[in-house]
């Protein structure tokens, strides 16, 4: 008989617990409600606080995702670069050894070939924009690595 009572009388507090929440949460409710329907009339659409609030962590929620977005973008340019030159540099090479092989003369040497200078040019202003935006310390302790570079300052 105890125990029945016992549980009985767990049961009613939590039925009770249940129901001031229920209540609270209904009460909260009719709250915002009010405070939307209040900050509707006194503000304009763009001024109310509540957008204001809402639109601020939705923009908040973008910029994160962006920026996860902008470090795999930057990732994959650099790992393109890095396939860009490492084919672009063999198959120049493999052109040279070629023409050598055919009793050719190398009609360029690497100061006169303006398109390879050009390239290089480019892998250089590329190298110099990731360091820049990585700072002046991470490029002393690297010696010119731009992959390490680019990864210390993704993680």
């Amino acid at each position: 008989m105890g125990h029945q009572y016992n549980h009985q009388q767990r049961h009613q507090a939590t039925d009770g617990l249940l129901n001031l929440l229920t209540k609270a949460n209904h009460d909260l409710a009719v709250v915002h409600h009010k405070l939307e329907r209040e900050f509707q009339q006194v503000y304009p659409d763009n001024a109310n606080p509540m957008k204001l609030v809402s639109r601020i962590k939705k923009i908040q929620e973008d910029i994160s995702t962006m920026k996860e977005q902008c470090h795999e973008l930057l990732a994959a340019k650099q790992d393109l670069i890095d396939k860009a030159q490492r084919t672009l540099v063999e198959n120049r090479n493999l052109v040279q050894r070629m023409q050598a092989s055919m009793g050719m003369p190398r009609t360029l040497g690497d100061e006169d070939d303006t398109a390879f200078i050009n390239f290089k040019e480019i892998i250089e202003e590329w190298t110099e924009q990731v360091r820049s935006r990585i700072g002046d310390e991470k490029h002393d302790s690297d010696s010119g690595d731009v992959n390490k570079l680019l990864f210390s300052a993704i993680v």
